[in-house]
C-alpha cells in the first residue's frame, strides 16, 4: 500500500516576543521585524512596543497577537465594544477613526508601488461613514447546547468557530439594536426551534427581514407562534430549510437616485446603505457619461451601478455570474421602466471568446469584482478600446494586481478613493478611475 507523506505540524513556541511595530499592513495588522522575519501583530499599532504571543512562526514570517502594550500610540483608543477582543467581527477599534483611514490609504499606496510599481498621487476625499450603527446586514450563529438544553446564538470569535454570545453589536442598525436578547428569548421559548443552524439579517428600507435557517422540519404551529411574536417586534421571518425559502408579499429593497433595487436574500448587496448611495453618486460623477456613451458593466449584481448609468447612457449591458442576481437585475430594470441595460448570466472567470454580450463599440468599462479581482477577464479584453474605466475593490492586493494591466494598455490613473464601507475593520474598498488622455 502507497504511504503518504504527511509533514509534522511545526511546534509553536508559546514564549512572548518583544517587539517594536513600524507600520501597519492592508489587513490592519502591527508589523514589526524579529530576528530577520517580518513579523504580523494582530491588535498593535505604528510605534508601539508590543509583548505578543507568537501564533504561527512560519520560514520567513511570523503571525503573533498582542498580549501586551509596553509603550502606547497616541493613535490607540478605547474600544467601545465590551467583546471586542473576542469577538471576530471588529479588528481595529482601538485605532482612532481618522487615523484608520490613513494607515488604510498607506496599505494602498505600498501595494501599488509592489504589484504596479506606480506611486499613487491622485488621491481624492474618503467616501466617510457613521462609525457606529451602519451595518444593514449580518450572520448570526447559533449552535444547540445539548447538554444545558439552550440554543447559543452570536458572532464567531476571532480565527475561530466558537460563538461569542453577544449582548448587542453597536455595528448593527438601531433596528437591532436588541436583536440578540429578542432572538434568545424567542428561540429558547420551544423545543421547536433547536434546529436552526444560523440567522441572516437585513434592515432594508421596507422593514427589517429575519432569515432562520433550519435543518430539521418545524411545525406550522411552532413557526406561526415566532411570526406572531416577531410582528410585534418589527421582523419579517423568512424561513429556510436549506432547500426552500418562503416566499414573501413583498421583496427588500433600498433606493438610490430614484431607483428601487429590489433583491432577495441570497443576493448580494452592500451592507452599508449609506456608503453605498455615496458610492453611486461618486461613480456618476466622475465618469461624466453622456447619452452617447455604451457602458459595460462587468460584475453588476442586481444592477447597483447599471441601471443609474443607464438613466445618463446611450446603452448598458451588465454581466454576471449569478443567475438569481441577473434575474433580479432584469426585473429591476422593468420595475423602474429603464428600457436601455440588459444583463447576461456569464461566468467571467472563463473564456470569453464566444462571449455574445461583449460589446466592441462600448468605450465605458466599469468593474466590482469580488475579492478575487478581474485579472482573467481583463487579460482577455482589447482594453485600448476602453476610454474610461472605473475600477471599484473590496480588496486592495488584487487592485493594485489588476491595475497594471489597465496601466500597461495605455490608461492613466486620474482618480482614487477610500470608501470606508467597514469602519473598525482591516477591509479596505477603493474606487479607482483610469482614463485614456
Amino acid at each position: 500500500m502507497a504511504q503518504i507523506f504527511r509533514p509534522k505540524k511545526r511546534t509553536v513556541d508559546k514564549q512572548a516576543i518583544e517587539v517594536k511595530i513600524h507600520s501597519l499592513d492592508h489587513q490592519g495588522r502591527g508589523v514589526a521585524n524579529h530576528k530577520g522575519k517580518v513579523c504580523f501583530v494582530e491588535g498593535a499599532l505604528v510605534n508601539e512596543r508590543v509583548k505578543a504571543q507568537v501564533l504561527q512562526d512560519k520560514s520567513k514570517l511570523i503571525e503573533a497577537k498582542t498580549l501586551q502594550v509596553i509603550e502606547p500610540s497616541n493613535e490607540r483608543v478605547t474600544p467601545f465594544c465590551r467583546d471586542n477582543d473576542i469577538c471576530g467581527g471588529c479588528q481595529t477599534q482601538h485605532l482612532a477613526l481618522s487615523s484608520q483611514l490613513f494607515h488604510k490609504q498607506q496599505a494602498v499606496d505600498k501595494l501599488f508601488q509592489k504589484f504596479a510599481q506606480y506611486d499613487v498621487e491622485c488621491w481624492q476625499p474618503a467616501i466617510e461613514s457613521k462609525p457606529k450603527y451602519y451595518r444593514r446586514s449580518a450572520r448570526i450563529a447559533c449552535f444547540y447546547d445539548k447538554g444545558n438544553k439552550l440554543l447559543k446564538l452570536g458572532f464567531r470569535g476571532f480565527k475561530s468557530k466558537k460563538i461569542v454570545e453577544v449582548k448587542n453589536c453597536q455595528v448593527l442598525t438601531g433596528h437591532f439594536d436588541n436583536i440578540f436578547e429578542d432572538l434568545r428569548a424567542l428561540l429558547n421559548s420551544r423545543d421547536g426551534y433547536c434546529s436552526v443552524s444560523h440567522v441572516q439579517l437585513c434592515d432594508a428600507d421596507n422593514g427589517q427581514f429575519v432569515l432562520l435557517r433550519h435543518t430539521k422540519s418545524i411545525t406550522a404551529r411552532d413557526k406561526d407562534y415566532l411570526q406572531e411574536k416577531s410582528h410585534a417586534l418589527g421582523w419579517k421571518i423568512v424561513w429556510d430549510n436549506g432547500e426552500k425559502v418562503s416566499e414573501l408579499n413583498e421583496l427588500p429593497y433600498y433606493i438610490a437616485d430614484d431607483v428601487r433595487f429590489n433583491f432577495t436574500l441570497d443576493n448580494f448587496v452592500q451592507v452599508n446603505a449609506e456608503v453605498n448611495v455615496a458610492m453611486l453618486m461618486q461613480a456618476l460623477v466622475w465618469l461624466e457619461v453622456s447619452h452617447s456613451d455604451r457602458v459595460l458593466d462587468l460584475f453588476c449584481g442586481i444592477g447597483n451601478f447599471s441601471l443609474l448609468l443607464a438613466k445618463r447612457a446611450n446603452s448598458v449591458i451588465g454581466v454576471e455570474g449569478s443567475a438569481s442576481s441577473v434575474a433580479m437585475a432584469k426585473q429591476n430594470a422593468q420595475t423602474n421602466h429603464i428600457e436601455n441595460a440588459e444583463f447576461h448570466c456569464f461566468d467571467l472567470t472563463q473564456d470569453m471568446a464566444q462571449a455574445p454580450w461583449f460589446d466592441q463599440s462600448a468605450k465605458v468599462l466599469v468593474l466590482d469584482p469580488s475579492r478575487t479581482g478581474a485579472f482573467g477577464i481583463l487579460q482577455q479584453m482589447p482594453l485600448t478600446q476602453f476610454n474610461k474605466v472605473l475600477y471599484v475593490s473590496c480588496d486592495p492586493v488584487t487592485l493594485a494586481r489588476d491595475s497594471k494591466l489597465l496601466l500597461d494598455s495605455g490608461l492613466s490613473l486620474v482618480k482614487v478613493a477610500l470608501m470606508n464601507m467597514f469602519p473598525h475593520t482591516g477591509h479596505i474598498e477603493t474606487m479607482a478611475l483610469f482614463q485614456r488622455r
